[in-house]
């Protein structure tokens, strides 16, 4: 997600968390005008520049102070954006990106909000890099500032946390440059293809980011036709192609999530505005019966037909299968089991999947002393994998505090505040498990509730999957060393890859 990647990768990723919090267990608007900024023509920005040459970023049209978009999820207003770019001032050889995000959603009895605001300073020649940065988050989520400095050899990040001592990581370097802050229009400008890598913003890694520049078209806008470019970005990591529309004069006019999230330019006052939406009830997928029985047994397994699911999601694994049928839905089995005794295997073992799924990072922090500590508490001499995991998950759902308006966004702030949703379970559950030597991973995707409504319907949620000699999915929400066959895993590790489905998702009918 890209245009620039700080903006839209919290977009997609606030979402599903918003989306995620659904883990409680219980039985069109109009085109707003755009943003009526000045722009700041090329040459005009050029002469700021102490460097000779500068780069296309810069050239690019795009307005003075920035721009607002409201944030639409289902024609319902969720939030909104903020992005600017320009050099610095007294700095000429600096750029500075400014990239703002909020959103604010009513979260069944509870008022979810989150803000997540970067700034970035580059070297303002061609190719030039990105030298410091500072990322704040409140709200939803917890509440912390990221302070980046970026050399040759590394990052040095100092991470700050209202009441707690400051904290220094030393993580690799990141290979963004300044072009990569705003893909979009400079590939519109230079009216080629441009590829490049962005520094995550929650969790400080880099990914590969690529803007391909469509044919220019007519859009309306405010009631008249007006020519602008086009674009699409697609990020390595979350693979949701964000389509951009540019007006001729640099204003950003649009953007396009897949088919039921969008941004649009608006004034300040307006893109502040926000609806109170009731996310548990905009983002469920209604099933047209309750599920039978056998569905929540172990072993168990129950069939759904689904309409709009694209093949990239419809990929055979041991619990789900898919089926085409001739009027283009897809008949899903979805199957539960405890893995096979034949096959388990003892700790620690080795990732089948390369090693990531045994990493330690800024968010699962399974290297911390406090989880390797509690990790080897709860396993203690237990050698089966598949039994230590049992025991953590059974820890994690009986420990932890099913609170869901008590987000955090990294394992150790999970241990210390011992409450969450699903989104905390199953962070705290992967980084103990990485923790005593097995590979572990969280799954996004829908679980079967019936809600106090009494309507039967997926509600999105997050689970765990191990590799205890084979892959094992477990859910610590819930206290399920055996996920049932009501999961339906659609997404990995809290990645924005699911956002278009949620609002499109629908099924059809339960055999």
């Amino acid at each position: 997600m890209r245009l620039p990647r700080r903006v839209l990768l919290p977009v997609g990723a606030a979402l599903l968390s918003l989306a995620l919090v659904q883990c409680k267990k219980q039985e069109p608007a109009t085109q707003a005008a755009p943003v009526q900024a000045r722009t700041q023509p090329a040459q005009e920005q050029q002469a700021q520049q102490a460097p000779a040459t500068v780069s296309d970023v810069l050239k690019a049209p795009r307005p003075r102070g920035g721009e607002y978009m409201g944030l639409y999820l289902v024609d319902k207003k969720v939030g909104y954006v903020f992005n600017d770019l320009a050099p610095v001032s007294g700095r000429g050889d600096r750029v500075r990106s400014i990239n703002e995000l909020r959103f604010k959603a009513q979260v069944g009895a509870r008022l979810s909000e989150r803000i997540h605001r970067e700034e970035r300073i580059y070297e303002s020649r061609p190719g030039g890099k990105l030298v410091a940065f500072t990322i704040e988050q409140r709200g939803d989520g917890g509440n912390q500032t990221l302070v980046g400095t970026v050399t040759p050899g590394g990052m040095s990040v100092v991470r700050k946390r209202p009441g707690m001592p400051d904290e220094t990581v030393n993580l690799p370097p990141t290979t963004e440059v300044v072009e990569d802050a705003d893909q979009v229009r400079v590939a519109i400008l230079r009216q080629a293809n441009v590829s490049g890598n962005a520094l995550d913003g929650t969790d400080l890694g880099t990914h590969p980011v690529s803007t391909t520049v469509l044919p220019a078209e007519e859009r309306l806008i405010s009631g008249i036709k007006v020519k602008v470019g086009k674009a699409v970005s697609v990020s390595e990591k979350e693979k949701v192609p964000v389509t951009a529309y540019v007006a001729e004069d640099g204003r950003l006019l649009e953007l396009e999530y897949g088919q039921t999230m969008r941004a649009r330019a608006e004034p300040e006052d307006v893109a502040r505005r926000l609806d109170m939406v009731e996310v548990f009830g905009l983002t469920r997928v209604v099933l047209p019966r309750p599920l039978p029985p056998e569905a929540q047994a172990i072993p168990g397994q129950v069939k759904l037909v689904m309409e709009n699911l694209p093949e990239k999601f419809q990929r055979d694994t041991y619990r789900q299968k898919y089926q085409a049928q001739p009027d283009g839905r897809v008949l899903v089995t979805m199957s539960a089991r405890p893995p096979d005794p034949k096959k388990l295997a003892p700790r620690p073992l080795e990732d089948p999947d390369g090693g990531d799924n045994l990493k330690s990072s800024i968010i699962v922090e399974s290297d911390s002393t406090q989880i390797r500590e509690l990790a080897s508490q709860l396993v203690g001499a237990e050698k089966d994998a598949y039994t230590a995991a049992t025991k953590i998950v059974g820890w994690v759902a009986t420990n932890l505090k099913k609170d869901y308006g008590a987000s955090a966004d990294r394992a150790t702030d999970v241990l210390r505040q011992r409450k969450g949703d699903c989104t905390e379970h199953s962070l705290l559950t992967v980084s103990l498990l990485r923790a005593s030597g097995i590979p572990a991973r969280r799954v996004d995707g829908v679980i079967y509730m019936v809600n106090q409504d009494g309507v039967p319907a997926l509600y999105w949620h997050e689970w765990v999957e191990a590799f205890v000699g084979e892959w094992t999915q477990m859910d610590p929400t819930f206290n399920q060393v055996v996920a049932d066959a009501t999961h339906f895993g659609v997404g990995q590790e809290g990645n924005a890859e699911i956002t278009p489905l949620i609002g499109t998702l629908k099924v059809v009918e339960v055999r």
